[in-house]
């Protein structure tokens, strides 16, 4: 139950901006929210695995920066989306975007992924279980925010955008132990 717990709660960011993506593409496709979703729990997982790996030693650098790291990425992806909702043209999801976002929504499981490697909790569970919930909520979440973008049209990109900016600001001033 705990790394469920744990597993629900690294997905929330990704969840968020997964629901923002789908807002920005009203004309969403289900292979590319399977790819979305894909691409936000894979890093997820991923990031897991590398703390694990890593050790606390590392860990300890990047819980240092990892804050900055995620505000930059998100305030630029944020901003660009907000930039874009004025834009007559069809705007496209490029990978550079999902792994971005997918690196900005997962440096805090790179942390997770140390603490598993000084419990006894088995790696390759946990990482399946984080991989398959924040997948399958990031698949949920583009197609409510699919639904949000209809609802709002134009305003959904800059709802999105703005979504972007709070999650990296709250990143920020959470680590900076403001909020």
């Amino acid at each position: 139950m705990e790394v469920f717990l744990i597993a629900f709660g690294l997905s929330m960011d990704s969840v968020a901006l997964s629901i923002a993506n789908g807002a920005k593409y009203p004309n969403l496709k289900f292979l590319i929210a399977l790819k979305i979703a894909f691409v936000y729990a894979f890093f997820q997982g991923l990031m897991c695995v590398l703390g694990y790996i890593l050790g606390i030693g590392f860990a300890k650098f990047i819980s240092e920066i990892d804050h900055f790291i995620a505000f930059f990425i998100l305030l630029f992806l944020g901003v660009k989306m907000i930039k874009e909702a004025n834009d007559e043209k069809v705007v496209s999801l490029t990978n550079k975007e999902l792994v971005f976002g997918g690196v900005a929504t997962s440096i805090d499981a790179m942390a997770i992924g140390v603490t598993f490697g000084l419990s006894y909790v088995s790696l390759s569970y946990s990482t399946f279980v984080i991989f398959t919930l924040c997948f399958i909520l990031c698949l949920l979440a583009c197609f409510i925010g699919k639904k949000v973008g209809e609802y709002l049209e134009s305003k959904a990109m800059i709802l999105g955008g703005v979504i972007l900016i709070f999650i990296g600001t709250r990143i920020l001033l959470t680590h900076l132990e403001v909020l």
